[in-house]
């Protein structure tokens, strides 16, 4: 995160030096900023990683994005079609995320994905409790939920 808020603050000055403010300039001050980062990463401990994170923010995006279109058709073919065709249920998965942001993130994503919804996290903070509609095949979509939180957890560690 300290990494990231340097690279915002070398993309600022950028904007401030060259003295166009508009948003492509600070697109291009933030790539400059993330690549003066990249090469000192080696240098400074504090920005071990800081490299990895863009492409994986990158992957995670068109990865949600499609999850998020494949939850959508589902849940609308569901609701068009005179069949019903949920089997709605409660599950719990075990949670790899440990801090509140983290976990926050995690409860986040899933709600934001139609036929989901994060329920509640268990007081150790190791449980996360999820309404779905669809529980066809609950091992299956206990392993779509862990690749999403696995996905999410790249970015942020």
């Amino acid at each position: 995160m300290i990494a990231f808020m340097w690279n915002l603050l070398l993309a600022l000055i950028w904007v401030v030096l060259t003295g166009t403010f508009n948003g492509y300039n600070f697109l291009v001050g933030f790539l400059l900023g993330y690549a003066s980062l990249s090469i000192l990463q080696r240098h400074i401990g504090i920005l071990n990683g800081y490299s990895r994170r863009l492409p994986n923010l990158v992957r995670f995006v068109f990865f949600f994005f499609k999850e998020l279109v494949r939850a959508n058709f589902k849940v609308a073919f569901d609701v068009v079609t005179p069949i019903w065709y949920m089997k709605p249920g409660v599950i719990a998965l075990p949670l790899e995320a440990r801090t509140d942001m983290e976990i926050t993130l995690v409860a986040n994503l899933i709600s934001l994905t139609p036929g989901t919804l994060s329920l509640d996290v268990s007081d150790d903070r190791r449980v996360l409790f999820i309404h779905a509609m669809f529980m066809e095949n609950e091992e299956e979509l206990r392993a779509e939920l862990k690749e999403m939180e696995r996905r999410a957890l790249e970015i942020l560690r």
